[in-house]
C-alpha cells in the first residue's frame, strides 16, 4: 500500500492530499530515510511524521485496505 494512502486509512493524517503534500515536503520518513508518497509500506516499518515542532513516530503492525474507525489503533504502535 502507498504511504500516503496508509497515512489516510490509519487516520494519522486526515486527508490523502495532506499526506501526499507532507511526504513531498520531506516531513515524513520511513526507517530514518525521507519517503515519497509512493513508498510501499510494509509491516514493521517505522514511520516518523513531523508536524511543526511535534514528532510522531509509529511502527506499522497491519496493512489493510479497509478499516473501521474503531480499529485504526490496531494498525500501528506509537513509539
Amino acid at each position: 500500500m502507498r504511504l500516503d494512502k496508509y497515512l489516510k486509512i490509519s487516520r494519522l493524517i486526515k486527508r490523502r492530499t495532506l499526506a501526499n503534500e507532507a511526504c513531498d515536503g520531506g516531513r515524513v520518513s520511513v526507517n530514518d530515510k525521507p519517503a515519497k508518497a509512493s513508498y510501499n509500506v510494509a509491516v514493521g516499518d517505522v514511520i516518523e511524521i513531523r508536524f511543526g515542532t511535534n514528532v510522531h513516530k509509529v511502527r506499522v503492525l497491519e496493512v489493510k485496505e479497509h478499516v473501521r474507525k474503531e480499529e485504526t489503533d490496531k494498525m500501528y504502535e506509537v513509539l
